[in-house]
């Protein structure tokens, strides 16, 4: 294997790519956020509408 220079190695340049893997964490982090949303705004609408069950014990 060819040891590289100083110049060689400040000439190197790495790439970003977006995988798979990324894109599909991307995508479980959006749905958990959106479920949270719809969660939240279903508890406010339940809490200013009156419409929550009974907590009788």
């Amino acid at each position: 294997m060819k040891r590289l220079t100083n110049q060689e190695l400040k000439e190197i340049k790495g790439g970003a790519s977006i995988t798979g893997s990324l894109l599909n964490a991307f995508v479980d982090i959006l749905k958990v956020l959106l479920d949270a949303g719809r969660s939240v705004g279903s508890g406010i609408r339940r809490a200013t509408s009156d419409s929550l069950c009974p907590t009788d014990l």
